[in-house]
């Protein structure tokens, strides 16, 4: 298989696309729909968000210091679309997108509700790195739609159906293929043991049921030829 060399660009795809809320006194909150993001560190648990300057949630957030990252599903698609190319400088996208904004546990940042998993943050760092400065910033808090949780307290994000960014497009998820580690995973042994053990059972089952027709078939000649036998001499 042929490749080909291009210039020096971002193909890290698919991404998680998310509306970052944010709000500052005095002007209206905001969402900018973001897809330069992702994770950095587990404990403490760190994000990070990369936005142009020229942004109007950029000054918001910056002078803020915080923001929260909503996650984003099918149903969101167009207004994930939306709030990614309006400006909020020209309209409370709130409003126009009948989003409802939810007050947070800790900062001051709404959240949208109609998002399955909103998380909070606050900014730890601002790194300028050319077109984006990336907004490096510790999680506080974590807030989960209940509709998606199950019988045994597991939260269930695909039943949300989330979306992704990949080269200008967005996609739904596509089929289940396996948990984390499933390719290094050993079979349990417990059901081959068992599966084993039917399996014999039933062989065992068989072999007998052959042996006692042969066996039935063997005595029922012995008797025909017996009989023919006696017949013969009374004659």
């Amino acid at each position: 298989m042929e490749k080909q060399t291009w210039k020096p660009g971002n193909m890290v795809y698919p991404l998680p696309v998310v509306m970052v809320s944010c709000a500052e006194e005095g002007k209206n909150p905001n969402i900018i729909t973001v897809a330069w993001t992702g994770t950095v560190c587990t404990n403490p648990a760190m994000v990070y968000i990369s936005v142009r300057k020229e942004r109007h949630s950029y000054d918001m957030i910056k002078n803020s210091k915080e923001f929260v990252i909503n996650l984003t599903t099918k149903d969101l698609a167009h207004a994930t679309d939306f709030c990614g190319v309006r400006s909020g400088r020209d309209m409370n996208k709130f409003e126009v997108m009948n989003l409802t904004p939810m007050k947070g546990q800790v900062v001051n940042a709404p959240l949208i509700k109609e998002s399955p998993v909103n998380i909070e943050c606050v900014v730890e760092q601002v790194i300028p790195l050319g077109s984006h400065d990336m907004f490096l910033a510790k999680v506080v808090a974590v807030n989960v739609d209940e509709q998606y949780m199950d019988e045994k307290g597991k939260f269930q994000l695909a039943k949300a159906n989330p979306i992704v960014y990949s080269h200008g497009e967005y996609y739904d998820l596509g089929d289940f293929i396996g948990t984390f580690g499933y390719s290094v995973r050993k079979p349990k042994k417990v059901d081959v043991t068992k599966s084993e053990k039917n399996s014999q059972k039933t062989m065992d089952r068989n072999l007998s049921k052959q042996s006692g027709e042969k066996a039935a078939s063997r005595t029922a000649k012995k008797k025909k030829t017996s009989g023919k036998t006696r017949n013969k001499k009374k004659k």
